[in-house]
């Protein structure tokens, strides 16, 4: 008998093993695609009406907040962030996404039933996709299953979820009080594993939607991966967030602000501030006060460890191959930790535009300082990367704020802040950060189908469409 692969899950704060889980192989996703096709097939779940889906997830949502203090825990143990981030941050806002779905898919928008061609009355049905592939990153692990299996499963899809191998264990806790909820069996299925257990639920021909969160990279193998189906596909990328200071801005607010940005989550975030750009005038006393703040935060407290070995090493490749450039903060890991893939939160100057930098995603600790002369550079500066996720302009001036959030390129502009972000409101990017929407009504939306139903009306019999709209040759 075939003995089934394991993967070792740590702690990246001490490098200890918390668990071993499989490695699941082509034939445990074939099993759960099944699983997730059969209860799809019998309406199980999609038979139920909006109010009945809701309710069931309303009750999960309530679990999930009644045991919120036992999954901060294990969220903070498996991915080594600061547990008030998982406490009061991410869980929370897991609740509140799950609550959102669950109401908003009680009245789904559609163009209104009418006479649209005499006598037909056409109306729009929403109905799930089906069988969904849903891909989760392990920066936040719990939430990001959220996004997604809030809106799949409010508008009645099944579901097949696979976490990050490195970080599966609070996804595996949701699946038990989904259950717990009375999500029926089937209807929500885990795989845990590695890149070949991705790669066969990607490719798999009964999944008919894959929701991806990751890497740029990974996001174009799995397009690859998907196009013999024609799946549908919405990917949330990479991203290198402009933080935009002019000089009238709140400086003391910013620098609070760019500090938050860069380093919440060990700068694992995709929309993390790590191009901060300040107008000449001011770029001294901003980068003076950012320095002297960020050196307040405290490395195993404030701040957790990278992810990974291989991530640490990442980001350390990324500051060894940087020319010409000062590191003003940091760049090193803390003497002070024998044990973790801890690494400092680090400040760096004097990069060029076209650098590697600059331009590519280091999801670490790492900001660069840069400054710009006026609106029209700053704006050209900001947009010059492939990635169009997120960003922010700071300045008391409500014009500037606005022509700025109309140049920039990006799918969330934050005016005066940064990384806030709310279940009502769409997120997802432009250019290489993707396509698709997580949150709000427009997630939802990806997770059905338009359909439309025409009904002739009258009951006359009547002569062929194309002789009627082209005239009757007779």
């Amino acid at each position: 008998m075939k003995t089934m692969k394991k993967l070792a899950v740590l702690n990246p704060a001490t490098e200890e093993t918390i668990t071993e889980l499989a490695d699941a192989g082509p034939q445990d996703v074939d099993r759960a695609v099944a699983r997730a096709k059969k209860a799809f097939d019998s309406r199980c779940w999609s038979g139920k009406t909006p109010a009945e889906r809701a309710a069931i997830i309303h009750k999960w949502a309530g679990l999930i907040e009644s045991n919120l203090a036992s999954l901060a825990e294990l969220e903070s143990r498996n991915t080594g962030k600061p547990l008030k981030l998982a406490r009061d941050g991410d869980i929370p806002f897991a609740v509140d996404n799950l609550r959102f779905f669950a109401a908003a898919a009680r009245l789904p928008e559609s163009a209104g039933t009418a006479e649209y061609s005499a006598g037909y009355t056409s109306f729009i049905q929403r109905e799930p996709v089906g069988v969904t592939a849903l891909v989760t990153p392990w920066n936040y692990p719990l939430m990001m299953a959220a996004w997604k299996l809030g809106p799949a499963l409010a508008a009645g899809n099944t579901c097949v979820i696979k976490p990050s191998e490195l970080t599966p264990l609070t996804t595996l806790e949701l699946a038990k009080l989904a259950a717990e909820a009375g999500i029926p069996e089937g209807v929500l299925n885990v795989v845990t594993g590695a890149e070949e257990t991705g790669r066969a639920l990607t490719s798999h021909p009964d999944v008919r939607m894959i929701s991806f969160t990751g890497d740029t990279e990974t996001g174009r193998k799995i397009m690859g991966q998907a196009a013999p189906t024609v799946k549908r596909l919405t990917f949330e990328l990479g991203g290198k967030a402009p933080f935009v200071v002019f000089a009238d801005a709140d400086l003391a607010a910013a620098v609070q602000g760019a500090v938050v940005a860069s380093f919440v989550n060990c700068g694992q975030d995709c929309t993390a501030a790590t191009r901060i750009y300040v107008e000449k005038n001011a770029f001294q006393k901003f980068s003076d006060d950012f320095v002297k703040e960020a050196t307040k935060l405290r490395v195993g407290t404030d701040m957790g460890p990278l992810i990974s070995a291989e991530q640490r090493d990442r980001v350390e490749g990324f500051l060894k191959r940087a020319k010409g450039v000062k590191i003003i903060l940091g760049g090193k890991r803390p003497p002070a930790f024998k044990k973790g893939f801890f690494f400092e939160p680090t400040i760096v100057s004097g990069a060029t535009q076209s650098s590697e930098l600059v331009q590519s995603e280091v999801f670490g600790p790492v900001v660069c300082l840069l400054p710009f002369k006026d609106e029209a550079q700053a704006l050209a500066l900001a947009n010059d990367v492939r990635y169009g996720l997120a960003g922010s302009v700071w300045t008391k001036d409500v014009q500037r704020a606005l022509r700025m959030a109309r140049g920039l390129r990006f799918g969330t502009v934050w005016v005066n802040d940064h990384l806030p972000l709310a279940s009502e409101m769409p997120h997802g990017g432009f250019k290489e950060s993707g396509f698709g929407k997580d949150l709000s009504k427009y997630a939802l939306e990806e997770y059905t189908v338009a359909k439309h139903v025409m009904l002739e009306t009258t009951g006359a019999a009547r002569k062929p469409w194309h002789y009627t709209a082209f005239g009757d040759p007779g």
